[in-house]
Parts: structure tokens; sequence; C-alpha cells
């Protein structure tokens, strides 16, 4: 296999970041593309229902910890979560993380990360640091995102989420609607992030290690205040990029950034 480039302004930045120095970081721009599993069919009456792995959820605020307990009772010890974020930008990396919580913890504090403030995701990421829980982040840079595609290069960061894991989980559950290919056994969960504690830990600590990242990448282009919005298309960051035109950190296959490239060509 060929060696694998990761980009400078990613090895620049990481190190002076206080966040990242404690955080098993794996970044791969990878070769290929992931293996997408078949869906199981449906229409087939004649089979009985499957019994279910767990209940679901019904209260207006569900036990976040009900798949992990479940699994447990059925002999899974490494229960993970893997979340990404960065899938809507128009510039900066897509950023996992993979988390395994410790068994002691109060798993109802654990949340999607869109529903907290920045300084309580940052509170809750380093509380996560401190407990023991098992942390793994993957990064795929822009460029990746544009030979990929954006839902290829989330799944390929959540793979690299853990598989940067100091111990190897034994059961995934993934936030989303698509497997991570990798051969562990995992359940895909739509809106995961508010149904599983380990999802949402892992949506907080791939948040806070995403925002960290981009506004370290401030000081690298400060034309684009990417401390203030983080890369997201908003009207501002829309407007210093048709003034400035792109950086190497905009994701060149998103409209908005090849419209700017083809207004700036002569």
């Amino acid at each position: 296999m060929p060696e694998l480039i990761i980009h400078p302004w990613i090895i620049r930045r990481l190190p002076k970041n206080k966040f990242f120095n404690s955080l098993p970081v794996g970044v791969l721009p990878a070769r290929g593309r992931p293996f997408r599993g078949s869906l199981p069919c449906r229409g087939v009456s004649h089979l009985p229902r499957p019994k279910r792995l767990w209940p679901e959820p019904s209260a207006p605020d569900p036990d976040r910890f009900v798949y992990e307990r479940s699994l447990r009772e059925r002999g899974y010890a490494r229960i993970a979560g893997t979340d990404e974020v960065g899938r809507g930008p128009l510039a900066g990396p897509v950023v996992a993380a993979c988390v395994i919580l410790p068994p002691e913890c109060d798993p109802q504090r654990y949340r999607d990360s869109k529903q907290l403030t920045h300084e309580q995701r940052v509170v809750l990421a380093e509380e996560l640091k401190a407990s023991g829980a098992l942390i793994g982040v993957g990064i795929v840079a822009a460029v990746e995102i544009d030979r990929l595609n954006i839902l290829q290069a989330s799944l390929r960061a959540m793979q690299l989420a853990v598989e940067k894991m100091p111990v190897a989980p034994d059961f995934l559950l993934v936030d989303g609607r698509h497997p991570v290919p990798l051969a562990i056994p995992q359940q895909a969960l739509v809106k995961g992030d508010s149904r599983s504690a380990s999802i949402a830990a892992a949506s907080i600590i791939a948040k806070v290690a995403r925002d960290a990242l981009m506004e370290a990448m401030h000081h690298e282009y400060p034309q684009y205040n990417f401390h203030r919005h983080k890369g997201y298309g908003t009207a501002e960051h829309c407007r210093l990029l048709q003034l400035h035109g792109p950086c190497p950190l905009h994701r060149r296959s998103f409209r908005p950034v090849r419209e700017a490239l083809e207004k700036g060509e002569p």
C-alpha cells in the first residue's frame, strides 16, 4: 500500500493544541472507498419477527444507556459509541470520535452535542478524559472529502476513530444509517446521539476536537474568521469566500466553493 499523505497544516497545528495532545488522533486521507454492506431485506412476511435486542425508549427523557446495558447482558464488555461532526461545512475536515464509557459513569449527563453550549461540551469532554473513558479520534481532510464524497469520508473518519482506540471494542453503536467498514459487530442508530449515551459522548468529543482545530486554523487563514463559524456556510463565511476565494481548507466539491472558484477564473 502506498504511503498515505498527512497534510502539513494538521501536523503543524495538532501538537500545539492542548485538547489534541491528550487524545489518540488518527489522520488518514485514505485510499479507496470503504465497503458498504448490504441492508437487510424487507417485506418477507412469512418469517417470524426477530426478538428485539433492547426495548425501544418511549419516555420524554429516555434512558440513554438502555442499548449498552442490554448488550452487556448479552456478554459484550467493550461497547463503544461512534459519531462524526463536520459533514455540512464548506471548509475543514470531518472529525469522528469513538468512546467507551466507564461502567460507573452517569450516562444521563451525555446528550447530543448540538443540544449543548460550547462551554458545556468542553466541560463534559474534560470530564470524559478524567473519568477513564476510552477515546479515539479520526480526521479526514477536505481534499479527501472531495475525492471520496462526504458520506464515505464520514465513514472513514469513524473507522479511524475506532482503530485509534486503546483497546478494540467488541460492539459498536453507530450514529446514522450506515455501518462502519470494520469487522466488528455493530448497530446503526438513526439519531443515535439522542438515544445512546456512548454515541452522545462521541459526538461531544468530536465536536470539541473539530472546534479546536478550526480555531487553530483561524491563525493560518484569518481572512475567513474560521474561529467564528467553524467552516459552516454562514452568511459571513459565504461573503468572505466570495471576497477572498477558497483556501486549501475549502471543499472544492461543495457548490458554494465551486462557484467561488469559477467566479475567480479569468
